[in-house]
C-alpha cells in the first residue's frame, strides 16, 4: 500500500514538474508574443519574429531555442534562413484556450487609429491557427448549427446532413489521424465557441482558396470579399451585415 502511494506520488510530482516547465516556457512576454504571432498558421523567419517582438535577433534566437526544445515550435531551415511554426494544432488550441481565459478589459488601449483599426479587423474576422474566428467564425458556426449541419448539445459534431453538405460543397474532410472532425474553440473576442478541428480547418482553406475571404494586414485578420458575402449568404444564409 505504501509502495503504491509512493509510486503514485512520484508520478504526480513528475506531471507537476512537467506542467511547471511548460508554464515557464509561455510565461515570458517575448516568447508569448512569438507564440501568438505564429497562431496565423504560417512559418516565420527568426528575423520577422525578432522585429515583431521588438528584440535583438540574438535575444530571440535564445527564446526560439527554448520553445523548440520544449516542443511548442517546429523548426525548418532553408539556406541561411531559419523558419519556425507552431508544432501543431494542439499547441494552437492550448494558446487560444489560455487567451480566452484572460479577464475582459485586460487588453491595453490601442495607441492611435492604426492600432485601433487593426484590433477591429481582428475582432471582425481572423484565422485561429487554421480555422475561422472572430465574428466571422462565430457567424459561420451559428449558421451551420441553424441549418442542422452541426450539433452543439453534447460538444461539437457534424450531423449526417453536415457531412453531406461538406461533400456537396466540394470541401474535402481528411478523416485520418487523431484530430477531431469537429471541435469547439472558445473565441477570445466573442467569448463564444467557433468551429475548429478538421472541419473548421477544411472550411477555412476553402473560403480562402475560393476568394470568399482574403488576409489583410500583417496580423491574422481576414476580410470577406463581395463574392464571399454573396456566397456565404447563398450557401449558409448569413446576412451580409453580419459579415461587415
Amino acid at each position: 500500500m505504501l509502495g503504491g502511494m509512493t509510486t503514485s506520488h512520484h508520478r504526480a510530482d513528475h506531471r507537476a514538474a512537467g506542467l511547471a516547465a511548460l508554464a515557464a516556457l509561455i510565461a515570458d512576454t517575448t516568447r508569448a508574443a512569438c507564440l501568438l504571432a505564429l497562431l496565423d498558421g504560417r512559418a516565420w523567419t527568426a528575423g520577422e519574429l525578432a522585429r515583431h517582438a521588438g528584440v535583438a535577433p540574438s535575444t530571440l534566437s535564445e527564446h526560439l531555442g527554448k520553445l523548440v526544445a520544449g516542443g511548442l515550435l517546429a523548426e525548418e531551415r532553408q539556406g541561411r534562413h531559419r523558419y519556425v511554426r507552431l508544432a501543431g494544432a494542439q499547441v494552437a488550441q492550448l494558446l487560444e484556450d489560455l487567451v480566452a481565459q484572460l479577464p475582459p478589459g485586460t487588453a491595453p488601449r490601442p495607441r492611435g487609429l492604426r492600432e485601433a483599426a487593426a484590433g477591429s479587423a481582428m475582432a471582425r474576422g481572423r484565422t485561429c491557427y487554421d480555422h475561422l474566428a472572430g465574428r466571422l467564425g462565430v457567424a459561420v458556426t451559428d449558421a451551420l448549427a441553424a441549418l442542422g449541419l452541426l450539433r452543439r448539445d453534447t460538444g461539437f459534431a457534424l450531423t449526417d446532413a453536415g457531412l453531406a453538405w461538406f461533400a456537396e460543397t466540394g470541401i474535402p474532410l481528411e478523416r485520418a489521424g487523431r484530430r477531431p472532425l469537429a471541435r469547439a474553440c472558445l473565441d477570445w473576442t466573442e467569448r463564444r465557441p467557433h468551429l475548429a478541428g478538421t472541419a473548421g480547418a477544411a472550411l477555412c482553406r476553402y473560403v480562402l482558396d475560393a476568394g470568399w475571404c482574403v488576409r489583410i494586414g500583417s496580423e491574422r485578420a481576414v476580410k470577406v470579399t463581395p463574392s464571399g458575402e454573396r456566397a456565404l449568404a447563398e450557401v449558409l444564409g448569413i446576412p451580409v451585415e453580419v459579415l461587415r
